[in-house]
Order: structure tokens, then sequence, then C-alpha cells
């Protein structure tokens, strides 16, 4: 959670042209909204957003703005302007509905703008609203966030759908105003608000997290049923998970730290219900007299029971999160190889 801190203003040099509007407006106060109705959107945006950070303005400074607007105007002390104090002066003269909107946009919590809060969504979940969208709609996204989320947006978009929003965003033309305000007003009110009303984390990454602790035959159980349900959410969560095989994903450094965290009878028991290219991955990452001891104590297991395999796998996974958690190491989870998964 981010603390912003209370400026204090006492050279009015030091101010941008939207701060010095803002200063005016907030002196001249609620008695003085029709000001507001001789400005356009985009003005009353900036100013809103200069006002609510504005903080405290010495008294000297706002006499001097109001001189240098209003001739022979003085200001009668200092003035502090605030979210409150801000939402005030656009209910004087703009329809509830935009001045929460726009109130919504200056406060954040992930940015100013809707397009700033887009850039702060983990892509995996915007990508999962986007690939309902229209190509169009997704072209006119991608290209009002920042190049590397984008890139990290389409890399998780199905790949035929990805590349017809390519196509779209190679010929895509300058967007009328209307569109764009009808594209933010449906992100604000079908995407961004359903995301504020749960908590920072998706419901999609918990439910992954639980699942990723449940025995083999009991994820199989639920998954099924959840696919009757709802395929989308089930998708959803597998494609969030991190299971034992994701391992395979490790670099070599990260492999050797692993295993170094790993109690020898649990590794042999995991990798007994590993497919042979995870096998051979952890194989390679040991001195070959290790390797060869590793393989002998596997066959002289036997028959194992699948219930004390999944145990190992779990235990091996949760080792895996917690050095990443650490920073030991680095997880490639589903949403991007770089991700560290916690």
């Amino acid at each position: 959670m981010s603390i912003r801190k209370t400026k204090a203003v006492v050279d009015s040099s030091r101010l941008s042209g939207p701060e010095k509007a803002a200063v005016v407006l907030l002196a001249l106060g609620e008695d003085h909204t029709n000001t507001w109705q001789a400005l356009d959107e985009e003005e009353i945006k900036d100013i809103s957003a200069a006002m609510a950070g504005l903080g405290t303005v010495s008294a000297s400074v706002v006499e001097e703005l109001l001189v240098e607007f209003v001739s022979g105007l003085s200001g009668s002390g200092a003035i502090m302007g605030s979210y409150e104090q801000t939402q005030r002066l656009l209910q004087g003269f703009m329809p509830p509905e935009k001045v929460d909107n726009l109130m919504e946009e200056i406060r954040g919590p992930a940015g100013r703008t809707m397009w700033d809060k887009l850039g702060n969504v983990n892509e995996a979940v915007l990508a999962n609203y986007l690939k309902n969208e229209y190509p169009q709609t997704v072209a006119v996204v991608l290209s009002k966030i920042k190049s590397e989320h984008a890139a990290r947006v389409l890399a998780a978009l199905p790949e035929d759908f990805a590349l017809e929003c390519v196509n779209r965003m190679l010929r895509m033309e300058p967007v009328q105003r209307e569109i764009l305000d009808k594209i933010e007003q449906t992100l604000r009110t079908e995407f961004m608000s359903n995301l504020a009303r749960t908590s920072k984390r998706d419901s999609h990454e918990m439910m992954a997290e639980i699942f990723n602790n449940f025995d083999r035959q009991t994820e199989g159980r639920f998954i099924a049923a959840l696919e009757e349900r709802n395929r989308e959410s089930a998708e959803r969560i597998r494609a969030l998970m991190f299971v034992f095989e994701d391992l395979n994903k490790l670099d070599p450094g990260g492999v050797q730290t692993l295993l170094r965290a790993v109690e020898k009878n649990q590794l042999g028991l995991a990798l007994k219900g590993a497919s042979d290219g995870l096998r051979e991955m952890f194989f390679s990452n040991m001195s070959e007299r290790a390797a060869k001891i590793l393989r002998e104590d596997m066959e002289s297991m036997g028959p194992v029971r699948l219930k004390d395999v999944d145990t190992a796998q779990m235990s091996m996974v949760q080792a895996a999160k917690d050095l990443a958690a650490k920073g030991e190491i680095m997880l490639a989870g589903p949403g991007g190889e770089d991700e560290l998964i916690y």
C-alpha cells in the first residue's frame, strides 16, 4: 500500500499549469463551480488530479496566483487540496456517476488512469478477460498499455486470437474519442470494478494453490466436477496451478539448489511418479555417482502407493516455492517464464 506524502507549496514557480489552476479554483470555492463549465473533459481531469495531490499551499502563494489570474483579488489564508474537497467541487456541476469515475481514476489504487491500472493487472487475468472481446477492442487496449505488459498479455492469449489482434494493431488508425471512452467505460464497469470488489489476490490463484495441495485423485475429482459447472473457471485454475511437472522449467542452478533442499528418500519417491523427461533432467544435474545411487534406490523401492508419491511431489513443489520466495531460485509459472511463484 502506497502512502501519499503531503507537500507544502511555498513557491509558485514550482507549480505546473494544472496545479496553478487547481489553487485558484480551490480558492474560489464551491460557489464558483460555473468556472469549471468552460473547461473540456481532459482539462477537468488534469486539474482534478493536480488538485487532489496538491497538499498545503501557503497563503502567499495563493495570493500571488490569484493576483496573476484575477487582478486585485487576494487570498485570505492557506488552502488544502484533498480528494474530498475536489469531489465536492466537481459535484457542483458534473453528474454523480462522472464524478465517481473521475475520482476513482485519480485515487488509484494501481494508477491514475484506466490504462495505468491495467498495467498493474496480472497478464493472465487480463488475457482471460480480453480473450472474450472483439480483436479490434483488444488491439486498442494493447496499444494503450506499456509495450512490455502488452507483450506478456499477447503471449497469454490463444495464439490464433493473439495473431488476429496483432494484425488489427498493425492496421489500426487513430481511435475516435467516443470509441475510446466507450472501451474505458466497459473496462471500468465490467472488469476493474470486479477486481476492486475482490482482494488483491485473484480468487482463481487462491483456488489454484488449494488445488495444488490436493492429492492427485481429489484434484482430478474436483477439476472434473468444476468443468461440468464452470469450464472457464476450471481452465483458469488448471492454468494457474504449479504442479510437479512444472519443475522441468527450472534452470540448472535452480535444480541443484532444490536438490540440496530435498531429502533423498523423498526425491526418489517423487521421481517414481515423474515423466521420463523430468527424471532425466534431475539425473543430469547430479553427479554420475549420485544419479546411479538414486536410480538403484528407486528400483529397490518396488511398487509404491500413489498417495505416497503425491505427498513426496507436493513436498518438493512446496520446497521449490519456499526457495523462490527467498529469491534463491526462479520458478517459471504459467503466466510467464520469469514469474516468481510464492
